[in-house]
């Protein structure tokens, strides 16, 4: 059976990181952007890492430019946007693709896991969320526009 821990991916600092390091907590893992209308969700996903994170919550942001172009920075620049803008302090990821052929396997795999609206697989834009348990299975994917702290809830649902 496959869950988040099999996987790895790229931090924002160019190094290769093992999601198995996560094991046990309960991750939430979105797709993000510096320029995108959601872009002050940043705020949101902060103040849950640093109000759940003491109790086993990790957020990981995975900036993605598939959508409007709304990602145009390189890693350097996205880290230094989201540091000096929201004062990001969660783990960010390079940046990936989690649509088409070219998508990240993390994504492909969450996308598997929980169809979208109607039983799309396919992301629809930045910000989409997925809440994956302690025992590395996704418990449930959030839409754009589901603000972070309207997910609290489940989030202390899957902590406890």
């Amino acid at each position: 059976m496959t869950t988040a821990y099999d996987f790895s991916a790229t931090d924002i600092d160019g190094q290769p990181r093992a999601l198995d390091e996560y094991r046990g907590k309960v991750l939430l893992v979105v797709n993000v952007a510096s320029k995108c209308g959601f872009t002050p969700q940043y705020t949101g996903l902060e103040q849950l890492w640093r109000e759940y994170g003491p109790r086993g919550l990790v957020v990981l942001g995975f900036p993605c430019d598939q959508f409007g172009h709304q990602e145009p920075g390189n890693e350097a620049e996205i880290k230094d946007f989201c540091s000096l803008t929201y004062d990001v302090t969660f783990p960010m990821y390079a940046k990936v693709d989690v649509n088409g052929n070219a998508a990240h396997p993390l994504w492909k795999w969450l996308k598997d896991e929980k169809g979208g609206f109607l039983g799309i697989d396919a992301i629809k834009w930045n910000f989409t969320k997925f809440l994956v348990g302690r025992d590395g299975r996704v418990l449930r994917r959030y839409a754009p526009n589901d603000k972070p702290e309207s997910i609290a809830a489940d989030i202390e649902a899957a902590l406890a």
